[in-house]
């Protein structure tokens, strides 16, 4: 198992305790913000990476660590986020709605943008990627965001119609608040290019939120690439990768390449 070359505290608070065993540990606790930090020599540009877990947890081998390392395969350094949960219990009660938003972008402003800078995030890590490209001083070449509940979990645009609240209230609050990828919700639409990667048959993140975006991207000439793949599972990552979603993480690397100039 590969160690951080750094663990950055965005915050106060002890540190996190990781759980479990490689590869599946997870942070099932967030007592501070972090940023891990997998740096290599002679980068190309960096990346911060936001892993899932629904707003509840963080997984963070799965969908952090090893994403981390496969982009400095690619020749970028990789910052894994551990980020606050939003309604998870605090010193003063619980973190409000934003706190994810808040520790994403002082993870931004930790990383250095003298290189072209992007954001990858999957499953609520992708909406939280998506959030902070949505941010005034974001200056990043580029989001990728895969499988990720990016605006469909707004009350105005559940897919499937009638789909309940997501607990804890703050969590519901804060996809209401950034519902990415609507027109109706312009302070929610990137600026910067974005790659979405997507499982047509996903039951946990329905494809509606790719549709969404698809729909505004065409209708405002947005610079949008997207890759919806028929038998996938949901929480692919780099692993279930036996599919035609196998060649997501190649179209990634290109798309990069290309954007990064």
């Amino acid at each position: 198992m590969q160690q951080p070359t750094e663990i950055i505290a965005l915050s106060d608070g002890p540190a996190n305790l990781i759980a479990g065993t490689w590869p599946d540990r997870t942070i099932d606790t967030v007592t501070r913000a972090e940023l891990h930090a997998y740096r290599i020599d002679a980068p190309k540009g960096r990346v911060l990476v936001c892993a899932g877990g629904g707003y509840l947890r963080l997984m963070h081998d799965r969908e952090g660590v090893e994403a981390a390392l496969w982009l400095n395969g690619l020749g970028y350094d990789a910052y894994v986020l551990a980020h606050r949960l939003p309604g998870a219990a605090s010193p003063d009660g619980v973190w409000p709605k934003d706190i994810a938003l808040t520790d994403g972008r002082a993870a931004l402003a930790r990383i250095p943008s003298d290189l072209p800078r992007f954001v990858l995030g999957l499953s609520s890590g992708g909406h939280l990627a998506g959030t902070l490209a949505c941010q005034p001083e974001a200056n990043l070449a580029g989001v990728l965001i895969a499988y990720a509940p990016i605006n469909a979990n707004h009350r105005d645009h559940k897919a499937p119609a009638g789909k309940p609240d997501y607990p804890p209230a703050e969590k519901q609050a804060f996809y209401d608040d950034w519902a990415i990828g609507i027109a109706s919700e312009p302070h929610g639409v990137p600026s910067c290019p974005v790659f979405l990667a997507y499982a047509l048959l996903d039951q946990v993140v329905p494809v509606e939120h790719a549709l969404n975006f698809i729909k505004t991207a065409r209708d405002a000439a947005l610079d949008l690439d997207v890759h919806v793949f028929g038998k996938a599972p949901h929480g692919f990552a780099l692993r279930e990768l036996d599919g035609t979603q196998g060649a997501w993480p190649e179209l990634a690397a290109r798309w990069m390449t290309a954007k990064a100039g």
